[in-house]
């Protein structure tokens, strides 16, 4: 953790010592009372943590906040929903880069069993999301969704929206050759099997333009990442 994140409800005066924070404040960070750390409320400001005192109960901290992070990069993904171990990757290292939204959609050639991991219902997934943001030394969290269909997702997309499709196929042009216009921009990556027919004419139909990342099949966490990565160099944000 570069930054040790909290809820306002979180920010009270004891920290239990089960609380992984508290035993990476003490274990990893080594913190004595009296020593600071690098703190932040999510969606907040980032500020210094001190530890104040250790008890059976757990740690007792004080906290003094400064100014909030910038936004997030203008860059949302829209990702056919894939297996629960490829959605870890992409939350965290999606979040670890910036992005604004990161929204998964059942997909044709997805499994719709998918959506139904106890990596959503227990909450995982915002602590994956969380551990991105303190990677990254940022207390914004994207926007992130799992529950609707491509074509409720694509409704969803402001009109001014910069569209890109990811397609190792039907793509007439490389994501590196193209110019990227200021503005919010989403990329649209198919699930582990690709597109459908139908998903490519829904995507076309709604003004999508398809790219490639080169000639070289990715798995899909790692397509997802060199897409950011591209299009954040691009805006000078990299």
């Amino acid at each position: 953790m570069n930054l040790i994140l909290f809820t306002p409800q979180e920010t009270g005066p004891l920290l239990p010592r089960q609380d992984p924070r508290a035993q990476h404040i003490l274990k990893v960070l080594r913190r004595q009372p009296g020593d600071s750390f690098d703190a932040g409320l999510i969606d907040g400001p980032r500020g210094k943590g001190t530890l104040t005192g250790i008890d059976e109960a757990g740690l007792h901290l004080c906290f003094a906040w400064g100014e909030a992070p910038p936004p997030l990069s203008p860059v949302s993904l829209l990702v056919g929903l894939p297996r629960p171990q490829t959605v870890r990757k992409i939350l965290l290292e999606a979040t670890t880069l910036g992005v604004e939204a990161i929204h998964f959609f059942t997909s044709a050639r997805g499994e719709p069993g998918y959506a139904q991991s106890t990596l959503w219902s227990s909450g995982e997934w915002r602590r994956i999301a969380i551990s991105g943001a303190e990677q990254a030394f940022c207390t914004r969290l994207p926007v992130i969704t799992w529950e609707q269909s491509l074509q409720d997702e694509i409704a969803r997309i402001p009109a001014d929206c910069m569209r890109l499709a990811l397609d190792n196929y039907e793509s007439p042009s490389a994501l590196g050759q193209v110019a990227v216009r200021d503005g919010k921009i989403v990329l649209a990556l198919g699930s582990e099997r690709g597109w459908s027919k139908d998903e490519r004419v829904l995507l076309a139909n709604h003004a999508f333009s398809f790219v490639h990342l080169g000639p070289r099949v990715l798995r899909t966490e790692t397509a997802a990442v060199a897409a950011v990565s591209i299009v954040l160099s691009k805006l000078g944000r990299a």
